[in-house]
């Protein structure tokens, strides 16, 4: 049973509590743990996991420790990270079917994979693909002009639309299969493999079958296919014509090599790296928009605020640099990020003793970060469950610890994508918010889910209603009394098709 909604505003109107299960009163022993972990982890959390900088405990295995103090945190990720390996509970739900890519990789085969495609989301070559991003925007904007007055479920939406966006950055050529049935496909597979299994709870050995990976494998091998297909068709044109191809991700990866040693990644690891740009870079970013825009459709002033943004600097400059003049954006979207994080919960194996603000952690130690519980923490935040983006903007992020805020994790293993992520949220969320109002339907309830990333239970039905410009309606040639030539000058009417 959920532990139920603080959902509500404060008398001023303006400071907005989202929807996030209220901390129960004391942790779960391990009997009671197991199946609110199945169910929906986020229901796990009490109290003293939001207001102690360390929580033992938990699972019916093993020694376990909630770290929220900053600078132990920045020990086990960063300091010390060398000590610390993914634990094999989080590489099987994390990485499950993935492969050998960069969630699941340890080790040496980790490193140069790192270094060989860490350049293609530097912020220099992320920034190349903005045009192809507001171009995704600007054709759901399209889309749902035509929609004026309807219903629809945003967080389907965001889905398709960050598909479009990786077809439009990463694989120009398309997906090789209908954009939809990928969709559905990777429902399907987030559903599956973010449901925690008990018999990885209880530590069992991983040639044991895990029922949930069983279901997914279908979904997997679709992915593999069409992925290998357009492997083998870009290595061809590249092959033909090296100008002839492309200059997205997936030709810029095909190219990359390793700076220390100039060779390049196996054909397993471009596959699996493939998979998981497509299964990460598409889930985390379509949640994350989800959220923003439920957020806004709650406060007013706050979406005004990124609708007069949006309005002054979208056609304002360079597309490449639209992002960067975007703050009040941005730090919506960075606020959602801290409510509704995308990676929800991290965790590491100590593999010899240490200590940690203080406790001795000993070898064989599960540390457990969990970044939904760090961005509500007590200790760290002022009115930590309130939607208040100005957190984030001028003077006030300086002030936020590193280690306190980590929506795509910290040191050598954090999120390789996160700059594009950011990039293509942020301009998508100004687009969106400059052109519609949207409002929650009014008989649903919103609920946060984890299923490896955090979404909305349910989806997010939410009306529209168009803010934008309307185009100037063509006039008929009588009524103008202008000529075949003077008619090609005035402005078209898009027709909206169903």
């Amino acid at each position: 049973m959920a532990v139920g909604l603080t959902e509500r505003f404060s008398s001023s109107g303006l400071r907005y509590r989202p929807p996030a299960p209220m901390p129960r009163e004391k942790p779960l022993g391990p009997l009671r743990l197991i199946p609110v972990l199945k169910r929906n982890p986020i229901e796990c959390w009490a109290r003293d996991h939001f207001e102690k900088p360390l929580v033992t405990g938990g699972l019916p295995v093993g020694h376990v420790i909630l770290v929220n103090d900053p600078e132990a945190i920045r020990r086990v990720l960063l300091d010390n990270a060398a000590n610390y390996r993914k634990d094999n509970l989080q590489r099987r739900v994390l990485a499950a079917g993935l492969g050998e890519g960069l969630l699941s990789a340890e080790g040496d085969q980790w490193r140069t994979q790192r270094r060989t495609v860490a350049p293609l989301f530097a912020r220099r070559t992320v920034t190349q693909f903005a045009p192809a991003m507001k171009d995704a925007a600007d054709a759901l904007v399209e889309r749902w002009r035509c929609r004026d007055g309807e219903t629809v479920n945003v967080a389907s939406e965001m889905a398709r639309l960050t598909l479009d966006v990786l077809e439009r950055t990463i694989f120009s050529d398309g997906f090789g299969c209908n954009a939809e049935e990928a969709r559905l496909s990777m429902v399907t597979y987030f559903e599956t493999v973010g449901r925690i299994d008990p018999l990885d709870l209880l530590g069992l050995p991983r040639w044991v079958p895990r029922p949930n990976h069983l279901r997914v494998r279908s979904t997997l091998r679709f992915f593999e296919r069409a992925i290998d297909e357009l492997i083998a068709t870009r290595r061809r044109r590249l092959a033909e014509r090296r100008d002839g191809a492309p200059n997205d991700i997936l030709t810029l990866l095909l190219a990359a090599v390793d700076p220390d040693t100039g060779e390049g990644l196996s054909e397993a690891e471009v596959r699996s790296n493939v998979l998981t740009f497509i299964m990460a870079g598409h889930e985390t970013t379509a949640n994350l928009l989800s959220w923003s825009l439920l957020l806004l459709s709650k406060v007013d002033d706050w979406r005004e605020r990124v609708r007069s943004e949006a309005e002054r600097e979208i056609g304002g400059g360079p597309v490449t640099e639209l992002a960067e003049r975007l703050p009040q954006t941005r730090a919506v979207i960075d606020e959602a990020a801290r409510l509704y994080p995308p990676i929800a919960a991290i965790s590491r194996v100590a593999i010899a003793a240490d200590t940690l603000a203080g406790e001795a952690i000993p070898r064989g130690t599960l540390v457990v970060i969990a970044p939904y519980v760090l961005h509500r923490h007590r200790m760290l935040w002022s009115d930590p469950d309130v939607f208040d983006p100005t957190r984030f903007l001028d003077t006030n992020r300086s002030r936020i610890d590193r280690f306190s805020y980590l929506p795509f994790g910290a040191g050598p293993r954090t999120c390789v994508g996160s700059t594009f992520a950011l990039e293509e949220a942020t301009l998508i969320l100004a687009t969106i918010v400059k052109n519609f109002a949207m409002r929650l339907v009014p008989d649903h309830s919103v609920w946060p889910l984890l299923r490896v990333t955090l979404r909305p239970a349910g989806g997010l039905p939410m009306t529209l209603r168009w803010i934008g410009e309307r185009p100037a309606p063509v006039r008929s040639r009588a009524a103008s009394g202008a000529n075949s030539s003077s008619l090609s000058q005035e402005p078209r009417t898009v027709i909206c098709q169903p």
